[in-house]
């Protein structure tokens, strides 16, 4: 009897924690990772809905995101217009890298607007800032140095989240989404940049391409709706979901 008495109050108490600390407290199956060992070495052994994690690009790399072939290779201007970047407009570049996009993105949003330039590497911000200054969009572009759950933005703020080729990257993807689609503002956009899983000629390691049925997926646990598909570059799908 005293042990039947003291699991009902420990389950009254355990409810009763659960009100005063709200939803939060419990925990998320959608956030639930699975360590299952390597089964690619460009992988960390992490898997999220049976996706395994790409590694980061570490900031040595910062020569590959600003080699000249970019361009006509990924059709990088036409992947900036067809955003629809406004003046004014506050928008955020996170996985900023060297701020190969956030320049490009300044000069969309103008003086009045702003540019996150988000990282996890305090010296890819460095360099990227200096990239920002001989463009002259110093003044419109914010660094931001995020943690691997947390991108540091102003809540309800940001009208568009640009992320290129790094979402397959994220240790935390339901943290770090979630933490983004905080900063948005309603209706605001997030942007995933991927390249195509579905297609084998896509030259890009297999764990460095994501299909849109993994994407949209793992984004059905987040409070957004699915917008649109633009398949207009060569070898990257441009998934945009807004924010509900």
């Amino acid at each position: 009897m005293f042990f039947c008495k003291l699991g009902s109050r420990l389950a009254l108490f355990f409810i009763a924690s659960l009100i005063v600390l709200g939803a939060d407290a419990l925990p998320l199956p959608e956030a639930r990772y699975e360590v299952r060992g390597k089964s690619n070495r460009d992988g960390i052994g992490k898997f999220y809905f049976d996706r395994e994690i790409a590694h980061v690009m570490g900031h040595q790399g910062a020569s590959w995101l600003e080699r000249p072939e970019r361009e006509e290779e990924e059709r990088t201007e036409l992947l900036v217009e067809v955003l629809g970047l406004k003046p004014g407009q506050t928008v955020a570049d996170v996985g900023a890298g060297s701020g190969y996009f956030s320049w490009r993105m300044a000069q969309r949003v103008g003086e009045k607007g702003t540019v996150y330039a988000v990282e996890i590497q305090q010296e890819f911000l460095d360099l990227l800032m200096v990239n920002m200054r001989k463009r002259r969009v110093g003044d419109i572009v914010k660094p931001v140095l995020g943690t691997v759950q947390d991108p540091k933005l102003p809540a309800n703020a940001v009208d568009l989240i640009l992320l290129v080729d790094v979402y397959h990257e994220f240790d935390f993807p339901f943290e770090m989404t979630r933490a983004m689609i905080e900063a948005l503002k309603p209706g605001g956009r997030i942007v995933f940049v991927e390249y195509r899983g579905e297609d084998p000629a896509v030259p890009i390691k297999r764990l460095h391409k994501m299909t849109v049925a993994q994407v949209r997926k793992e984004l059905a646990v987040q409070a957004v709706k699915f917008d649109e598909v633009i398949a207009t570059l060569p070898r990257q799908h441009v998934i945009v979901f807004r924010k509900i």
